[in-house]
């Protein structure tokens, strides 16, 4: 069935309730704002849209935080503008420019909500600028008038999200962990026996993936619903840091048991496969104490098995199947922890994230453009609603800058606000011009809004839906001193088209990096981190590492699944950075307390690991790594520091790491040789 026909002929409850809620909290703010006379009530209305998109209550109340918190430091920044340049109007809007530049920048570095409060101190920033250019005297009001609209509607969307059917942010995490446990569980199935492709493989893994950085990301908000929030938070990034270690161990278990499967005995390969069909069954298990059941068996089978008669490489198998299960174990703790914070005491530091500063300084000087083009078009014109158009210009040239594909959300707000055009008119302006009273008023301008909102409920049509409610409240703008002219509706129109037109010309024009040059620094991303992996303290070495590899393998999966099956090798890189970095913080916590010498030779090996990795990763061949692997063994062998049986799992460690490096290496030299004899032919 299409989408549009689910979502409007049998529309589930939570859509209805989405709708109901955020349709109820629009009413408030816009009764409230009218009987206090505000300027500007339907800035109200489209606060408590923005906030109520995410309903979850502490989602909520950190989005209105950001905002308000974003509104007043616009707010600020803008009347400091005007002090500034009250009689210069052109001095004034360079500056702006750069301030919205700057939230832009930093709204592309930042992450959810408060992504938002930056792009909310760009826009108050922008309003008060322009409207106070043509009533410098009335500065401050203006600038009052901007942060009680915004904070009325935060207000009132906190305060039905909080008393209407109220949903927690706890629910959602403890949704979404389930949902990354059990798609990891699938791809660890698909890995151990090597039974499906590698295309099943990349699915199970992005799958998992995209759920755990959401997971990461929207914990924040649960230290807004109660005291256990911080519990949950802790638990979050536990889940985080286990299951890419989980999928680190599971990449290079992989590479061992299919690649130089000659060399693994055949017990170790049945006692893989016993592990595959174990966490099969796991995942298919409901409840996290059976899970744990049958995970805690398959332990005790891994632990049993004998490990004297094993060489170096075999052993480092071994003990990777018992780093699986045991990874498995507290990811499972973590997901109990995120339900019931008070079961399980769970210790994790927050993660670091992938910033890409090249990225950020693009979209500021996108979005500083659309703004300079739009404002001299202003300037120009002397056009009353060009300031729609700059409002537009500046809100969603910053807002899809962060977006996967800012060009598509673009062209579905563009068809979204095209629907919006005769609905404004019929239901702002041919009927509500023959209404009397708030009911009546309120009866007709919702009727569009509901019908937005319940289509924006459906992740599949938000895009449309939720332009559609935006531009039914801007091209109406309702308030107390309402015109109903065909010309000021016409002067509206022309101005939400100039200004959205001039957003998707502008990710037209300047779309961003190419997917090679991301790529690319991608790479070089990872590279940098394993180089300076030994640079410092362990436990802020781990999360730094951690955090920014999730982010980095999500975008290197969306990566190859935009090339043809046979030229999908990027995801296999940033696999591979990740078991490289896990091994590498692995002999750094062995090796922490050696002897001066034995951390010197690490260090050694740890740099010519990450020379290693860069070298393979453009189809070059490593160099140097078991001639510093051999140097760190010497140091162990004179100097001491660690246990006989430590240094043989080093040994092996070392070994499955050259094996990698050079696989990897001449996967990308024969990926690029076709791509060299096409150029020379050409």
């Amino acid at each position: 069935m299409s989408p549009w026909l689910e979502t409007y002929l049998t529309p589930s409850k939570a859509s209805l309730q989405f709708a109901a809620k955020t349709t109820l909290a629009m009413l408030l703010a816009l009764y409230i704002a009218l009987w206090c006379d505000l300027d500007r009530p339907y800035w109200a209305l489209i606060s408590a849209a923005f906030l109520q998109i995410r309903p979850m209550s502490g989602m909520v109340v950190e989005k209105g935080i950001c905002q308000i918190g974003g509104t007043l430091i616009g707010a600020l920044v803008g009347i400091v503008i005007m002090a500034f340049f009250a009689q210069a109007r052109v001095p004034a809007l360079v500056v702006l420019t750069l301030w919205i530049m700057f939230c832009t920048y930093g709204s592309s570095l930042l992450r959810n909500n408060f992504s938002y409060g930056c792009i909310m101190g760009a826009v108050t920033a922008m309003l008060i600028v322009v409207i106070a250019a043509g009533q410098p005297g009335g500065l401050f009001d203006i600038a009052v008038a901007r942060l009680s609209e915004l904070g009325l509607g935060a207000l009132c969307a906190t305060l039905v999200s909080a008393l209407l059917w109220p949903t927690r942010v706890k629910d959602h995490l403890a949704n979404q962990a389930d949902e990354v446990i059990n798609h990891a569980f699938t791809h660890a199935g698909q890995r151990l026996d090597a039974g499906d492709g590698l295309d099943a493989m990349q699915q199970s893994l992005t799958a998992s993936l995209e759920p755990l950085t959401m997971l990461e990301t929207d914990s924040q908000a649960a230290r807004y619903e109660g005291p256990d929030g911080g519990g949950r938070i802790r638990a979050t990034h536990v889940l985080t840091r286990r299951t890419l270690r989980f999928f680190a161990t599971l990449g290079a278990l992989y590479q061992l048991l299919h690649d130089h499967r000659e060399r693994i005995s055949a017990p170790l390969h049945q006692l893989a496969n016993e592990i595959a069909d174990g966490f099969r069954n796991a995942e298919h298990v409901k409840g996290v104490p059976a899970a744990r059941r049958q995970l805690q068996d398959l332990r005790k089978r891994a632990h049993g098995y004998s490990d004297t008669q094993l060489d170096p490489l075999q052993r480092r198998v071994l003990l990777a199947l018992r780093e699986v299960l045991g990874h498995a174990m507290i990811m499972l703790d973590a997901r109990e922890a995120i339900a019931h914070p008070g079961r399980k005491q769970l210790r994790g530091g927050s993660l670091s994230w992938h910033r890409d500063h090249l990225v950020a300084l693009l979209n500021a000087g996108r979005a500083g453009l659309v703004f300079s083009c739009l404002a001299i078009f202003w300037l120009q014109t002397h056009w009353n609603n060009g300031q729609v158009a700059m409002l537009l210009g500046t809100l969603f040239s910053a807002f899809f800058a962060t977006r996967d594909n800012p060009v598509t959300i673009c062209m579905m707000f563009f068809k979204g606000m095209l629907a919006a055009l005769p609905s404004a008119f019929l239901f702002g302006h041919v009927l509500l011009s023959q209404a009397n009273g708030f009911p009546m008023l309120a009866m007709l301008f919702v009727t569009p809004l509901f019908l937005g909102l319940l289509g924006a409920s459906n992740p599949r049509l938000m895009g449309y839906c939720l332009a559609f409610t935006i531009f039914n409240i801007l091209l109406t703008m309702p308030g107390n001193g309402m015109e109903f002219s065909f010309d000021s509706f016409a002067n509206r129109a022309i101005a939400v088209i100039v200004g959205l037109s001039a957003v998707v010309m502008g990710f037209r024009l300047f779309p961003g990096l190419g997917t090679p040059i991301r790529r690319r620094r991608l790479i070089g991303a990872i590279s940098h981190d394993l180089r300076y992996i030994d640079q410092q303290p362990l436990h802020e070495a781990e999360s730094r590492f951690s955090g920014r590899m999730a982010d980095r393998l999500l975008q290197l999966a969306r990566h190859d699944d935009m090339l043809p099956e046979d030229h999908r090798h990027l995801f296999m890189i940033g696999l591979n950075g990740l078991d490289l970095g896990r091994s590498c913080l692995r002999l750094r916590h062995r090796l922490e307390d050696a002897p001066a010498p034995v951390r010197d030779a690490m260090q050694h090996l740890l740099a010519t690991l990450a020379d290693g990795f860069e070298d393979s990763a453009h189809g070059r061949s490593p160099q140097g790594i078991n001639q510093a692997g051999q140097a760190l063994d010497d140091a162990i062998a004179r100097h001491g520091g660690i246990e006989e049986d430590a240094r043989e799992l080093i040994e092996g460690l070392i070994e499955r790491l050259v094996l990698v490096l050079e696989r990897q290496a001449d996967v990308m030299a024969e990926r690029q040789t076709p791509a060299i004899s096409a150029t020379k032919s050409a």
